[in-house]
């Protein structure tokens, strides 16, 4: 069995997966049962000056059967007591102290305010800090949230700020609501951050009743834009994780966020850089009980792979991701169709036909119409095989070139020697 315990800047977890601070994550004693379920740590729900929160306040996105498979909130930041937060995390810290707490803070952009709230917490014994620049409403509009998040400069002010003052590992929790998001892992870097996590939610609607006109949710009538989560999101999110990993300005841990709800998930984000994972949505629509199988599912897959520790899988994947000028114009793959176990939906023909590049054939051999892919004019899209609902009935072959590889910036660069 292999070896699940991370260091994520420091900060030790007998395993990768975290509960994000979210509303999972709101009193001791959500926390201590995540635990008791076996989850590696908890970044505590985002401790501030408490607020009032509004009701409704979640709305969901489903899709072709599947519930939750979006997840849409307007809910702020901790709704109890500065105190009674802080005597919960002593608690909760003293009965698991093997298990990693981390408190997620949010405050006015002031000095004194981030040294005042760093203070507090770490006397209660937290593991580390995790600096909330993502939330997209509500305290965004109080100058907080995305609102610090998205300029790089009040990034790296106030890490700085919290480095002075703090004596446990700082992450800073990125917003996914801007151009580059490398742009502000960068400032995180520079003001000191120990690790970045990402992604924070994405500002959204998550529809309107077509009966009676309202937003979704909407309170008293009116409706406001939230932040969007779950399984929706995770390409996003992933995308993002690489660009930070790939980036040698960005050279500090990450904490994987966004749409991660099984093992799979989990494993695709530490391939592309992070080192531990967050998860929320799928704990709210599921319960704690689903890191039993993210843990074994984790576990059986470190062993097939012959990895003795997740750190080992850690960024395997990163040096793979690259810029489409980088990528071999001469690769070839082309589409194979398997007429013994083709159910002739004609999905692949209609897709290709309509709306790709029309070298799928319809023909007919001893009465039984069959589907042909013309290799000469197949541009190995993949469409066809995304369509088909038969596993297997297209597979995807790759097909030896007889051109040298090349990618487009070699392209231009030979075009440009040949010109001078």
């Amino acid at each position: 069995m292999a070896d699940l315990q991370i260091n994520l800047a420091g900060i030790q977890s007998p395993n990768p997966f975290w509960l994000a601070s979210a509303p999972p994550t709101n009193s001791g004693y959500q926390v201590q049962r995540a635990f008791e379920a076996g989850w590696g740590g908890a970044v505590w729900k985002t401790l501030g000056e408490p607020i009032l929160n509004v009701s409704s306040r979640f709305a969901a996105v489903s899709y072709n059967g599947q519930r939750v498979a979006g997840f849409n909130n307007i809910e702020l930041i901790t709704d109890r007591p500065l105190e009674v937060n802080l005597q919960e995390i002593y608690e909760t810290k003293k009965k698991f102290p093997n298990h990693a707490i981390i408190a997620s803070l949010m405050v006015e952009p002031k000095q004194e305010k981030w040294h005042e709230i760093v203070k507090r917490v770490e006397d209660v014994g937290v593991d580390g800090l995790e600096l909330n620049f993502g939330c997209p409403h509500g305290m965004a509009e109080r100058g907080m949230g995305s609102a610090s998040g998205q300029v790089p400069e009040l990034v790296e002010k106030q890490t700085y700020w919290v480095k002075e003052a703090a004596r446990t590992p700082v992450i800073v929790k990125l917003t996914p609501n801007i151009t580059d998001i490398t742009v502000t892992a960068e400032a995180a870097t520079r003001g000191g951050a120990d690790a970045i996590s990402m992604i924070n939610t994405i500002n959204s609607l998550a529809g309107v009743d077509l009966n009676t006109w309202n937003t979704v949710p909407h309170v008293a009538g009116k409706g406001a834009h939230g932040g969007y989560c779950g399984p929706a999101v995770k390409p996003i999110a992933l995308n993002m994780v690489a660009e930070c990993a790939r980036n040698p300005l960005v050279n500090v841990p990450i904490s994987g966020i966004g749409g991660i709800s099984n093992w799979q998930d989990a494993a695709e984000f530490i391939l592309m850089g992070a080192t531990g994972v967050q998860v929320c949505t799928a704990a709210m629509h599921h319960g704690f009980s689903i890191v039993e199988d993210m843990i074994d599912g984790l576990n059986n897959y470190l062993d097939d792979k012959g990895l003795a520790s997740v750190m080992d899988l850690v960024g395997r994947s990163v040096l793979r991701y690259s810029n489409w000028g980088d990528l071999d114009l001469n690769y070839k793959i082309v589409a194979e169709i398997n007429n013994d176990i083709c159910i002739n939906c004609n999905k692949c023909h209609i897709a290709c036909e309509d709306t790709s590049h029309q070298c799928i054939d319809l023909y007919t051999e001893d009465g039984r119409p069959m589907l042909k892919v013309r290799e000469e004019d197949c541009v190995g899209c993949n469409l066809c095989s995304i369509v088909c609902p038969v596993e297997s009935a297209i597979t995807m072959v790759e097909r030896k070139s007889t051109i040298p590889p090349m990618t487009w910036n070699q392209r231009q660069a030979l075009i440009s020697s040949l010109a001078k």
